[in-house]
């Protein structure tokens, strides 16, 4: 099925519609000078991959686990809030280097400590980000020019919708090869490929 001929203004065109859905393309994440410049927001009500602050840390984590939580590492979350700092190291006392702008992002957790996560967008970019800002929920961001939202996980199943570079969707179900998303209404089967998010051959139910 043919694109239709038009200059792509946002990340959305909906098959067999003359409208265009409008999609968040702003930019992930920001530099920042400085270590005082940006206030930590408040933090929400602790997750799942939260520990007590009393708890006691395993002196030696597990291969590929994380020492803190024994969750998997790496291994993907999403941010819960619209800003997030990543610091240079896991404490308030260390400067910010980036701040994340987008709630739902998915970033990497690559290493734990306390309370803190050291992650990193599809980009590499990234540091340490307190628990509270991290949420569990599943997102993909594309990183195709463009993707195609297809009726099943199948290269020849009907196309219902398209999205450009930088949507970012929620994670429904993975099958090895294909993930199904939603994103500003829209749902359909995207090949991994053209996703960042999730791992090759990962199965999410």
């Amino acid at each position: 099925m043919r694109l239709a001929a038009a200059v792509l203004v946002t990340g959305w065109m909906v098959l067999g519609q003359a409208a265009w859905a409008q999609s968040s393309t702003e930019g992930g994440l920001e530099p920042v000078e400085g270590s005082d410049t940006v206030a930590e927001p408040a933090p929400p009500e602790p997750q799942p991959d939260a520990v007590p602050a009393d708890a006691t840390v395993p002196q030696v984590a597990l291969p590929g686990r994380g020492q803190v939580t024994n969750l998997p590492l790496p291994r993907y979350v999403t941010l819960k809030t619209g800003e997030g700092n990543a610091r240079r190291g896991p404490g308030l006392s260390h400067r910010i280097d980036w701040v994340f702008k987008r709630a739902g992002m998915p970033l990497k957790v690559t290493a734990e400590y306390e309370n803190w996560r050291r992650v990193e967008d599809q980009e590499g970019f990234g540091g340490w980000v307190h628990y509270s800002l991290l949420s569990g929920v599943r997102s993909v961001v594309i990183v195709a020019e463009l993707a195609d939202f297809r009726a099943a996980p199948d290269p020849q199943a009907e196309v219902v919708a398209r999205a450009e570079r930088g949507v970012v969707a929620r994670v429904q179900q993975c099958a090895p090869d294909w993930c199904r998303i939603s994103a500003e209404g829209e749902k359909g089967w995207v090949i991994k490929a053209a996703l960042w998010g999730v791992d090759p051959g990962e199965i999410i139910d």
